[in-house]
């Protein structure tokens, strides 16, 4: 498979995870929002789309910055901050698109919006990073075992 279709691939993997992780957000805000249920809103889309976005943009950075560290060297408040950078992006883009108009003050919901998605991009970063890591280390430590298995059968053939 080329390489550029691997990485989008794994950009629209890490984008969907987000996306369905971060969709249970949006459903409790719902209930928090509108607890009655009078607003006609898909809840769930209301995180899953940034959720999908950020995964997407945080994949996209990573790859174009870290492209020459393997998983496990990367540091998590690294990779965080990367999350972050691109929940900030994401969280940014509805203000840059449009104007928004409401009894909200513009600077406090942006200040909500964007913080509250970056924030969930910088966790859903070093959280993704971390489960790779450790899938990482567990298939080198399994390629560790059977290398020194072999050593250890090369050795005693040889005696």
């Amino acid at each position: 498979m080329p390489t550029w279709l691997r990485r989008t691939r794994a950009a629209l993997t890490v984008g969907l995870g987000w996306a369905l992780l971060w969709a249970p957000v949006g459903v409790l805000v719902g209930l928090v929002v509108d607890p009655d249920g009078s607003m006609d809103e898909m809840w769930f889309l209301i995180f899953g789309y940034p959720g999908f976005l950020g995964g997407v943009l945080f994949s996209i950075l990573l790859a174009l910055r870290e492209r020459r560290r393997a998983v496990v060297e990367l540091k998590l408040p690294r990779v965080a901050a990367w999350g972050g950078l691109a929940g900030f992006a994401v969280g940014s883009l509805p203000f840059l698109i449009g104007d928004p108009s409401g009894s909200i003050p513009v600077a406090l919901l942006y200040a909500i919006a964007a913080g509250s998605i970056t924030t969930l991009s910088a966790l859903s970063a070093a959280g993704t990073v971390a489960i790779a890591q450790r899938a990482g280390r567990a298939e080198l430590a399994d390629k560790t075992q059977s290398v020194i298995g072999d050593a250890h059968q090369l050795i005693n053939k040889s005696l």
